[in-house]
């Protein structure tokens, strides 16, 4: 369950209960997410992460009175990107996203290990890679947050474009090591969908029926039910729960055969959700 924090931090605004970052939700298409997070240390500054949308990062800014000080992105792919030369040409920022993937207006390629570094902001990130939706796929991690892009869904996972399910599993994997309380910026509302599916390989989850119930609640009134947490992941993500005998046990059912692994569980709940319609 999410305390009254967790749910005003995934509201349309900044909420300093309770975080270590201010992060603005900036909904764009039809379940996309963006963020713009405020410099703790230059609370009139931010830095924009995946904006997939130009004219929703811009409307952003000028709410709230903000200057676009850097841009990060995730993937390649156009929901994340499409912004970025448009808002990195008006604002002349530095642009940080993987260093191995085609994406035009990069100026600060990553590889894992590497660090978004902006002390004038106050702000410093650890660069993760978490192939599996894409192969140069990254994530931002620090300051009690994670921006996993289409890797990490609450409920759920990306969609294996690109890498295999080892590659899913090892990133997912290294998501569950953050401490329980990173708060988890993913770049979609499929929350409700995916709780569904998650039932469906988890019937008898007790911590996954009350947390459907307070997504219920948030979509039914209109608000994001993103960030999750890492623990509340942990909880009720069956990808992240492929140890679990319930979980292994309904994989092994829909594959009609017994998972030799981990990696082959997440493999059987990854064929099992793309056909899902429940």
């Amino acid at each position: 369950m999410q305390d009254s924090g967790w749910r005003e931090a995934g509201k349309s605004g900044f909420n300093t209960r309770m975080q270590t970052l201010d992060v603005l939700t900036v909904p764009a298409f039809d379940d996309n997410y963006l963020w713009l997070i405020r410099g703790p240390a230059a609370p009139s500054q931010a830095v924009a992460v995946d904006p997939g949308d130009a004219a929703a990062i811009e409307q952003a800014l000028q709410q709230h009175q903000l200057q676009l000080a850097a841009i990060l992105v995730t993937h390649h792919h156009g929901d994340h990107v499409g912004g970025v030369e448009a808002l990195a040409a008006r604002y002349g920022v530095p642009v940080y996203g993987p260093g191995n993937e085609n994406i035009d207006g990069i100026t600060h390629p990553l590889v894992a290990g590497d660090s978004v570094a902006l002390p004038a902001l106050g702000l410093q990130l650890a660069v993760l890679a978490m192939p599996g939706h894409t192969l140069g796929h990254l994530a931002y991690a620090g300051h009690g947050v994670v921006f996993c892009g289409d890797t990490l869904f609450s409920a759920g996972c990306g969609r294996l474009f690109e890498g295999t399910p080892a590659q899913m599993h090892s990133s997912l994997q290294q998501l569950a090591a953050l401490p329980p309380a990173t708060r988890v910026y993913c770049a979609h509302e499929y929350t409700q969908a995916n709780l569904r599916f998650a039932l469906a390989v988890e019937p008898d989850n007790a911590a996954l029926q009350a947390h459907a119930a307070t997504v219920a609640t948030l979509r039914a009134q209109g608000t994001p039910s993103i960030p999750s947490t890492i623990a509340v992941e942990r909880a009720i993500n069956p990808f992240m729960r492929t140890t679990v005998p319930a979980v292994r046990a309904s994989a092994a059912q829909f594959a009609g055969a017994i998972p030799a692994n981990d990696i082959e569980t997440l493999a059987a709940l990854r064929e099992w959700k793309n056909g899902f319609r429940g």
